[in-house]
């Protein structure tokens, strides 16, 4: 649930205070927040800031009740209560075997070894906003591709000649790569590459890349064995999410909250 534009309320001046059990949340609180919750804009920022202070004032508060925290408690020592709280009232259930087994194999993707390669590149560097040189460095690339199809031994000779990357002293080798550990322009193409010299420059922002993929291994669900861990970790915390979701939102309507609602995600930040 989004806050409501006080633009669009008839006579309104100010948004309306956010409140937990009568205690209030003050703009400089949420300021802030905001830096722990990045967001597409500021609007969003701001909610979310809200929503977790709100989350943790909620929980501060029960601890309160149960005589676990101090009406003035310290911020660690105030953590530390909302830890027992969560851990005396928060039961989650060990998620079944079957139930594992079934999540794995409805989630294979989940649980795989991601594509790996190896792979050689030489980087002819160009600035993105240079017209002149990107056009002077493909034509470049062109040529030494067509000296690499011809004599593929020339590759470590080449790399050190003409390549821009620090990689030209191991003769242009990246090593094994696996997605998002290269510039991301690169990694989008590499994925989907034979073995072999690829037969025209490649662009990123760096400049245009002559790539040679020496090996590639495809992607492949792992076994349930060596996941089985993970898998039950997985399941643990959908439960866990869920619980924490039903018991903010049995507290907010217990304690009261006002000026923002809480949403399915609002206990996000006490599980990083």
């Amino acid at each position: 649930m989004q806050m409501i534009d006080v633009e669009q309320l008839p006579g309104a001046s100010t948004p309306p205070p956010v409140s937990v059990g009568g205690r209030e949340i003050s703009e400089a609180e949420i300021a802030a927040e905001m830096q722990y919750h990045p967001a597409d804009s500021a609007g969003s920022a701001q909610l979310k800031a809200a929503r977790a202070l709100v989350v943790r004032e909620l929980l501060h508060q029960r601890a309160q009740m149960l005589g676990l925290a101090a009406q003035d408690s310290e911020a660690e020592a105030a953590d530390e209560a909302i830890a027992e709280l969560l851990e005396a009232e928060l039961a989650v259930p060990e998620p079944a075997k079957d139930d594992c087994r079934r999540f794995y194999e409805a989630h294979p993707e989940r649980f795989s070894q991601p594509v790996q390669l190896d792979v050689r590149h030489i980087l002819l560097a160009a600035p993105p906003d240079d017209a002149e040189a990107r056009d002077a460095q493909y034509h470049l690339g062109v040529k030494l591709l067509a000296e690499l199809g011809e004599h593929p031994e020339r590759m470590t000779e080449l790399a050190q000649r003409h390549s821009d990357c620090p990689s030209r002293d191991d003769g242009g080798s990246l090593g094994r790569l696996m997605p998002g550990q290269t510039v991301a322009e690169l990694d989008r193409a590499l994925k989907h590459l034979p073995v072999g010299l690829h037969d025209r420059p490649l662009a990123s922002r760096y400049g245009w890349h002559l790539v040679v993929v020496d090996h590639r291994e495809e992607s492949r669900q792992l076994p349930y064995e060596e996941v089985a861990e993970q898998v039950r970790l997985s399941l643990h915390e959908q439960a866990t999410r869920r619980g924490l979701r039903h018991y903010l939102l049995a507290l907010e309507s217990d304690i009261g909250v006002q000026g923002v609602a809480l949403d399915d995600d609002s206990g996000a930040s006490l599980m990083r």
